[in-house]
């Protein structure tokens, strides 16, 4: 079981007190998972506490005997609650902190109740943009356990021309993927911070099923098995000459990368051909333009210009009215990271950061493009995606 190295979790508690000092906060308790395994190294029912300076306290309801031994940081203890916060904050020497953080984007109201009566004399602020922006600089480490994640996508991808014949449901062929995927040392689910946007690793689309939408914020979403749980692989059966249209997530040690791919078993209408190879010539064009500083909103502006320019905007980044408004996102241990490649958003690309490219048609016939996982160097993006983007034909 690999466990993230000292060097790296204090690198990035460092990180972020300075941004706590640039606040002017005493600190930050931390609770969700994803930003609880980023600076702890470790995903138990905890509260961590980050001081502005200093060495941060890890508090553990359970299971605190995993929590000593994934978790590199010198103060691991146990706690039962809540209400038990400020004693033991006080017997390491944080006794007086009057200015909290909190990740308000995430936290429950009454969780928030909670710490108000531990903490009476308290101030609280929002400290998720923090986290968010200390998280959207990768570290090679972090780089490498997405390397890891692109070649467990490729296994699943790779499973697919196998498999592939006329009739397979999609939610069929979904388990040869996921299973390849698993055997390849898949971890479990992906994440996503935003709130109600669950997901379970990605969809499966043949033919018109691909034009199913659903609230999922992104282009397609698929039909799914019940209005429960409405995305993902449904029950359509694969007919010849259909788009097979193929959008995962793998993760790797908590981290994830992103892609899409397209199959057919025949072949597919001059139509949908023509627009995957205009999906792929955003794509490149979007890469042209990708340099150290240049904006996520350039990305996405120069997208739709093309997607406008060939007569298909209203079905450029999802179906007519239910279009997506965002052409990449940033990805790590999260699936909905920054930076986000939509209008408004004039985030600067610089090196470390890691994101999925997505430039996708959805027609009555199917939806139709390619998603990439990128890292972005000194010298332009570099791709983490190892399967091939050509359309898969199988016969």
């Amino acid at each position: 079981m690999l466990l993230t190295p000292r060097e790296e979790i204090y690198a990035r508690v460092e990180k972020f007190q300075k941004e706590l000092a640039e606040k002017e906060l005493d600190g930050a308790i931390i609770v969700l998972n994803s930003d609880m395994f980023y600076l702890a190294g470790t995903v138990q029912n905890a509260q961590l506490f980050v001081p502005v300076s200093g060495e941060p306290v890890l508090m553990i309801r359970k299971s605190l005997r995993r929590g000593l031994e994934e978790s590199p940081l010198r103060n691991v203890v146990p706690i039962k609650g809540v209400k038990d916060l400020p004693g033991v904050l006080n017997t390491f020497g944080y006794g007086s902190v009057k200015r909290l953080g909190l990740e308000f984007d995430v936290l429950p109201v009454s969780n928030l109740h909670s710490y108000e009566k531990a903490f009476p004399e308290a101030v609280f602020s929002d400290v998720s943009a923090l986290l968010k922006k200390i998280r959207m600089i990768k570290s090679n480490f972090e780089i490498e356990q997405m390397r890891a994640a692109m070649q467990i996508l490729d296994a699943g991808f790779r499973e697919v021309p196998r498999v592939l014949r006329e009739g397979i449901r999609e939610v069929e062929l979904a388990s040869y993927i996921e299973a390849a995927m698993r055997r390849a040392g898949l971890i479990g689910n992906a994440k996503m911070r935003a709130f109600n946007q669950d997901y379970y690793l990605g969809n499966v689309c043949f033919g018109s099923s691909g034009c199913s939408s659903s609230g999922m914020d992104g282009s397609v979403s698929g039909c799914g098995l019940t209005p429960a749980w409405p995305q993902g692989a449904g029950n359509a059966q694969l007919k010849r000459n259909e788009v097979v249209f193929i959008d995962y997530v793998g993760v790797a040690s908590g981290y994830c990368g992103d892609q899409t791919r397209v199959f057919c078993l025949g072949r597919l209408s001059s139509k949908l051909e023509q627009a995957y190879n205009d999906a792929i010539m955003i794509n490149e064009q979007m890469l042209s333009i990708l340099k150290p500083g240049t904006s996520a909103e350039e990305l996405y502006l120069l997208a739709v210009k093309i997607a406008k320019e060939l007569g298909n905007e209203e079905y450029f980044l999802g179906y007519k009215e239910d279009r997506a408004r965002f052409v990449g996102h940033g990805v790590g241990l999260e699936t909905d990271e920054m930076p986000v490649f939509a209008p408004g958003l004039k985030t600067p690309i610089v090196p470390g950061m890691v994101f999925a490219l997505e430039p996708k048609f959805v027609f009555e016939e199917g939806a139709i493009g390619t998603e990439s996982t990128y890292v972005m160097t000194e010298n332009g993006p570099e791709c983490l995606s190892l399967t091939p983007q050509a359309i898969g034909y199988v016969d």
